[in-house]
């Protein structure tokens, strides 16, 4: 069994992962942003890593405490959507043995949730304040939930990659981004490269819901083929210190903008999060941010 400062560890890992990958648009050790440091997520994740993987709340608890806290150390929304995706990888690892499917115990989690967990991760939508989020006519969530967790995550779906995620058993994560993390860490021997790679794949591949929300479809085409750029780098380079200035370059004509990629970097913390979770599953040494 997982035990739950390991869960604490790797949560922790997986988003100082996604802070020291230089992801354009995003804040990062590179690059603050969009009013943001990187102190700020970390404090975050310090603070929501005891909620999240307190094994006395239910799904929806974890969420609403682990979002609470958070408000209430940096006083603004910093983790929303990354404790969305992880809290229910998180429960369902702590009840995994070794050699059992992650996947598919998250899918009977996900079958299952409640309308009280909906409630709870409803409450915790309306502390966190994002932009846009949450105002479904079916689905408000200043209202009492009339459907559970993941019936609410069914009717954002269509324009919330975090909510499509519920609903399709992280189909994106499981089916793309791990196979991608997973190569380029092979490839260049560090976490942080890695996460990029995730990043920018999911960005040439699917438009960013939080730039959505803000600002409609206009530049999804333009960050689509920034971060193709990236991608194809990425394939083609043994060292990747060398895309540097490529990435300050498209970092600061997103920034430009006001255009923050935030949904795509809740995806990638997901992402290391499963190798992680995986890695100990399997009763593998977890790796650090780089291989020696």
């Amino acid at each position: 069994m997982i035990s739950r400062q390991q869960l604490i560890d790797v949560y922790r890992q997986a988003c100082e992962a996604e802070l020291q990958a230089f992801k354009p648009g995003n804040v990062s050790v590179y690059s603050a942003g969009h009013d943001m440091e990187v102190e700020d997520f970390r404090i975050s994740f310090r603070v929501s890593s005891g909620p999240i993987t307190n094994p006395a709340y239910t799904l929806g608890e974890k969420i609403y405490y682990a979002v609470k806290q958070t408000r209430d150390a940096v006083g603004c929304n910093t983790n929303l959507g990354i404790i969305l995706l992880c809290a229910p990888l998180l429960q369902v690892a702590a009840s995994l043995t070794q050699g059992q499917s992650l996947r598919n115990k998250l899918s009977n989690l996900l079958a299952s949730t409640t309308r009280q967990d909906a409630d709870w991760v409803f409450k915790a939508i309306t502390l966190a304040a994002p932009g846009g989020l949450g105002d479904s006519d079916e689905a408000d969530v200043k209202q009492e939930a009339s459907v559970t967790l993941t019936e609410a995550m069914e009717i954002a779906s269509s324009k919330d990659r975090i909510a499509y995620q519920y609903i399709s058993n992280y189909k994106d994560i499981f089916d793309f981004t791990v196979l991608l993390y997973n190569n380029n860490f092979a490839k260049f021997g560090d976490q942080n490269w890695a996460a990029l790679a995730v990043y920018a794949g999911m960005l040439t591949r699917h438009a960013d819901s939080h730039i959505e929300r803000k600002y409609g479809p206009r530049y999804s085409a333009w960050v689509a083929s920034e971060m193709e750029k990236v991608h194809q780098a990425l394939l083609t380079t043994r060292h990747p210190e060398s895309l540097v200035s490529m990435l300050e370059g498209i970092d600061a004509g997103f920034k430009e903008k006001g255009i923050n990629p935030g949904t795509t970097a809740d995806i990638t913390v997901a992402t290391v999060l499963v190798v992680l979770l995986e890695q100990l599953i399997n009763g593998a040494s977890v790796d650090r941010a780089t291989r020696n």
